[in-house]
């Protein structure tokens, strides 16, 4: 950290870098924690990849759902598991370019997938409700802009997000009490009021959250709709994409804080 003077005499501190503390409470179970994360991840990259390579493989597989889950799957296995190297290490320091980089590319990742989730529910909703026009509405320009849109959307949402926090000053403690750098957390290290922020997180996560959120339930009124309506019960069963963790996690009011809340909520 460097101490510099600020115009009205004060000083602050100008962080270089930032400490995750993790699960540093729980020495004893890290090696226990680091077999299960690494497991999870493991299978996690498996899975994304054989439905990359099998989707990609079968020409009969080259159809918008299938175009949309290559998407999500290569999205999931972005996630790069810094957890891993932090339960082993001794160091749990992060650079302050590190941080900012892993919370851009995490939220970035994850706002991606809400658009990329609401346009695979309306993909759904044209197959099922509208399948005489699905040809016509879901054309091969249709489905690649949405999937650029969902990409380009987080991108732009969350690289503002990154910016914002990360231009703030930070004069209290270098300590993140998270396994990653969150910005809940972070916001907490800044100095002076930072009321404005959280609001500006509030409304940004409220917008990624709900609104593709708002779209796959539409999407999934009219599609039961439309089963209850068929004559025989076939195709009845279906099932829900929930945003319910990312509502508790960004959504809940500021005085529910609780970090060991949420790096639980966030695993």
């Amino acid at each position: 950290m460097e101490h510099v003077k600020g115009s009205a005499g004060g000083n602050h501190t100008v962080q270089t870098k930032f400490i995750l503390l993790g699960f540093s409470n729980l020495p004893r179970q890290k090696y226990l924690l680091f077999s299960v994360f690494l497991s999870a991840y493991l299978i996690t990259l498996a899975g994304n990849l054989l439905i990359i390579v099998l989707t990609l493989a079968d020409p009969a597989l080259h159809i918008p759902m299938y175009f949309f889950l290559r998407n999500l799957s290569f999205l999931e296995i972005c996630y790069i598991p810094k957890i891993l190297a932090n339960l082993l290490s001794e160091d749990q320091t992060i650079s302050f370019i590190g941080c900012a980089m892993q919370t851009f590319f995490f939220f970035f990742l994850a706002g991606s997938e809400c658009f990329l989730l609401a346009s695979m529910a309306y993909d759904r909703y044209v197959a099922i409700c509208k399948p005489l026009h699905y040809s016509v509405v879901m054309s091969r320009k249709v489905y690649t802009g949405l999937a650029a849109g969902s990409w380009l959307s987080g991108l732009l949402i969350f690289f503002g997000m990154t910016v914002m926090v990360f231009t703030l000053p930070f004069c209290h403690s270098h300590e993140i009490n998270h396994f990653f750098c969150d910005i809940p957390p972070l916001l907490k290290l800044a100095c002076g009021d930072t009321s404005g922020k959280e609001m500006a997180v509030f409304i940004m996560a409220l917008f990624v959250v709900t609104f593709p959120f708002m779209l796959i339930l539409m999407s999934y009124v009219c599609i039961i709709s439309t089963i209850l309506r068929m004559p025989s019960g076939e195709g009845r069963s279906k099932s829900f994409s929930t945003y319910g963790f990312a509502c508790v996690m960004y959504l809940k009011p500021k005085s529910s804080y609780s970090p060991d809340t949420d790096k639980f909520l966030s695993l």
